[in-house]
Parts: structure tokens; C-alpha cells; sequence
């Protein structure tokens, strides 16, 4: 069997640990926000609500996306990692980071540790810049792809700069910033959601969702529409809320990410016509609920901006990190994961000794069980959210918990195989 990757991938131990870290993250996510279904029907900035949204966005979204983006550079760029021993060194940052800042979180206790905490998290992501330039070299103007990936590692560094500043803003006793915290606030998530994740997945998708679907689009210059309408939406945002906090030209703004946003989405759409793989895999079914949990998240801005109460706040976030990034995760793990297990075990061997398949070294019934538990997990946690009911809410919650289990369980499958003794 071939591998995907041209440059060298970095070893199982600098990668590995992310997703098992994520994986635990993401368990730790749904226990504690059970724990707390109270927090989603009031205002969103409270330390319980403040916990969940960085153990999503941080120990449970960006944690995997390292391990992955690590694994990916090479065969992005086509070069050996730059450096390892970083990769393996972020790890250890962005887990301590992440544990620290999280759990002062949940006290709203604003002090040295969890000042740490988030240094740690910024040094982790600084490490990734430097790892991202370095593989990269000069190519990385070559491909609207490679500038994706870019583009959201510097969203990233500033995002996490931010949030540092708005930790030291509630510790030090003359404020850093003369506008309210929660406008900042709000500037803090977008720059994350647009800037981060936005652009690293539409980088990435735009590059393996073809080599899944072994289909190709000519369409570049739809790529080249979504990296420019979705800064320039993002930017203007930025600078206006800076200026003149969150108004009605947030619609916009949001109007022009969402030009960006479908201009990728037409792009996988070329590719999906043009594919050579006609039967849809379950996992990649994942995938394209993913990006109809974006666009629905982006329309109901208007609902968020016009109406009272918080709910649509709560269904808002639930799309994007549930819907949206877990989605993709939940998708991507079983078609990422595997062939870097694989190729560990099984490369040095494979054309002379029978040996299995990646997708033989997870279950596929615990992806068919888990793809299940997502669909019933997502509509009833997000109906209790739009009828503000504490025991539908409850259910869903309940649900997403035995959905992280099943998760978790393959995972470790995953990362516990051994290779038997081939003839």
C-alpha cells in the first residue's frame, strides 16, 4: 500500500498524544457540561459557560487539529516536518495550558495560574507558527491551500493573544482595555471560529476531501473568493467592533465570510461531481453535515442580534462546536488515525506478508453506533436548547456523553493495536 505523504511524517510520538489528549478532552467536555445543563439557559458569560467553551475549543477542537496538522504538513507542503521535537514539546504546553486555564475556569479564579495557563496555551501555538513557516519555506505562496493553512495559524496566534490579555484585564486593577470585556469578547470567539478553524478546515478539506472522494475540481479561483471574502469579512469586523463595538453591520460582515464560505463549499461541490468514488462513506457523511451546521449558524445570526434571552446564543454555539468542529473531527479521526496506526505496524512489511487494511484496525460498528448517537445527541440537546427545557436538555446531554464514550472507545482501540506476528 502506498502512503499519502510525500515529505517525511513526523513519528507516532509526536502525534499520537493529541488525539488521545483530545479524545479525553472531549469525554471531560460532556461530563462536565451534564453536570452543568443549567448553564445553557442563562447569559453566556459565566465561569461554568466560560469552562465548556474553552475545553470545546481548546482541549477538544484544537488539541486534535495539532496532532493532525502536524501529521498533515509534510503532505501539504510536500517537506519533512520542521521540527519534531517541537511538535512533541506543544503537546506537553498546550495540555497544561489547557488543564490549568480551565479549571480556574470553572472558579472564575483570576490569578498566576491561570495567567500560566494561558502562556502556555500562546508559547504552544507559537511553537506551531514557527513549525507551520518552517516546513513551509518559501512554497507557501505557491497554493491558495498552503495559504489557508497560514492564514489560520497566525488567526490563532492572535486569538490566544487576546485571550491572554483579556485574563490579565480581569486580574490587574486598571484595566488593559477601555471598551466593555464582553465586546472584546466577542471579538476573542469570531477571531477564533472565522479565523481559526474556519480557514484551517476549508485549507485542509480543500486538500483531502478530493483525495477521499478521488475527484478534482479546476476551480481554484473559488478557493482564491473564499480566503479573500473570508478575512476581509473577518477584518472588518474586527475593526469595526474595535472601534465602535458589535452593531447591525455585523450582517455584513457575516454576509461577506458567507460568500467565502460557499465559494468553498462550490469548490468540494466540483469535487464531489467529478469524483471517481461514487459510494459516499458513512464517515464522510460526518463531513457534510459539518458544513450544513456552518451555514446554519451563520443565518441565524439575525436571530441572535434581534431577540432577548440567550437561547439562540446557546443554539448558535451548539452548531458551531457541536454540529460544526465535532463533526469533522468525529469524521476525519477514522480516516487520518488509522493510516498513521498502519503505517507504524504494517509499512515495513506490506507487499510481502498479508496484512490489514487501515479500516480494519477500528470498528467500523462503533462508527455506525457513533454517527447514530450523533444525529439523536445534536437534535435533542438542540431541541431543549430552543424550547429552554432542563430535562430535554438533560436527555441531549445525556446522549452526548455515551456518544464520547463510543468515540473514546475506538480511538484506543486505535492507538492500543500491536501488529501480529505476519507469515
Amino acid at each position: 500500500m502506498s502512503t499519502i505523504n510525500i515529505g517525511k511524517h513526523p513519528s507516532n510520538a509526536a502525534i499520537l498524544p493529541f488525539y488521545a489528549t483530545g479524545a479525553l478532552f472531549f469525554l471531560t467536555l460532556t461530563v462536565v457540561i451534564l453536570s452543568t445543563p443549567e448553564t445553557f439557559t442563562q447569559h453566556y458569560f459565566s465561569p461554568h459557560m466560560l469552562t465548556i467553551v474553552h475545553l470545546a475549543a481548546l482541549g477538544w477542537g484544537t488539541m486534535v487539529i495539532f496532532g493532525a496538522f502536524y501529521q498533515l504538513l509534510p503532505v501539504i507542503f510536500e517537506q519533512d516536518l520542521y521540527s519534531e521535537k517541537m511538535a512533541s514539546f506543544s503537546w506537553y504546553t498546550l495540555t497544561l495550558g489547557v488543564t490549568l486555564l480551565t479549571w480556574k475556569f470553572w472558579t472564575l479564579e483570576v490569578g498566576w495560574i491561570m495567567i500560566f495557563g494561558g502562556s502556555l496555551i500562546v508559547f504552544s501555538v507559537i511553537l506551531l507558527v514557527i513549525n507551520t513557516l518552517g516546513t513551509a519555506g518559501f512554497q507557501i505562496w505557491q497554493q491558495v491551500q498552503k495559504l489557508f493553512l497560514l492564514s489560520s495559524v497566525i488567526w490563532l496566534l492572535l486569538t490566544v493573544s487576546l485571550g491572554l490579555l483579556l485574563v490579565l484585564n480581569l486580574s490587574l486593577s486598571k484595566p488593559i482595555f477601555s471598551m466593555s470585556h464582553l465586546e472584546i469578547l466577542k471579538l476573542h470567539a469570531h477571531m477564533g471560529i472565522a479565523g481559526w478553524f474556519l480557514q484551517l478546515i476549508a485549507g485542509v478539506s480543500a486538500k483531502l476531501v478530493p483525495m477521499f472522494l478521488l475527484g478534482k475540481s479546476n476551480k481554484d479561483y473559488l478557493l482564491k473568493y473564499a480566503l479573500i471574502f473570508q478575512n476581509v469579512g473577518l477584518m472588518a469586523f474586527l475593526i469595526d467592533g474595535c472601534f465602535f463595538s458589535v452593531t447591525w453591520r455585523i450582517f455584513i460582515y457575516a454576509a461577506l465570510v458567507l460568500i467565502g464560505v460557499v465559494s468553498w463549499l462550490l469548490y468540494l461541490y466540483d469535487c464531489f461531481k467529478n469524483r471517481l468514488r461514487k459510494r459516499i462513506e458513512l464517515l464522510m457523511k460526518h463531513t457534510f453535515l459539518s458544513f450544513l451546521s456552518l451555514m446554519i449558524a451563520i443565518l441565524i445570526i439575525p436571530l441572535m442580534y434581534y431577540t432577548e434571552g440567550y437561547r439562540w446564543v446557546m443554539v448558535y454555539g451548539t452548531l458551531i462546536f457541536l454540529g460544526w468542529i465535532t463533526n469533522i473531527i468525529l469524521g476525519k479521526t477514522f480516516k487520518t488515525l488509522p493510516f498513521i496506526v498502519w503505517n507504524e505496524n504494517y509499512k515495513n512489511v506490506s507487499g510481502k506478508v498479508k496484512v490489514p487494511m487501515p479500516k480494519d484496525l477500528y470498528s467500523t460498528k462503533l462508527t455506525v453506533w457513533q454517527f447514530r448517537t450523533f444525529i439523536a445527541a445534536f437534535i435533542v440537546f438542540s431541541l431543549g436548547l430552543i424550547t429552554q427545557q432542563i430535562m430535554v436538555i438533560k436527555a441531549g446531554l445525556l446522549l452526548w456523553v455515551l456518544l464520547a464514550i463510543i468515540y473514546n472507545l475506538n480511538v484506543f482501540i486505535l492507538l492500543l493495536h500491536k501488529a501480529k506476528n505476519l507469515t
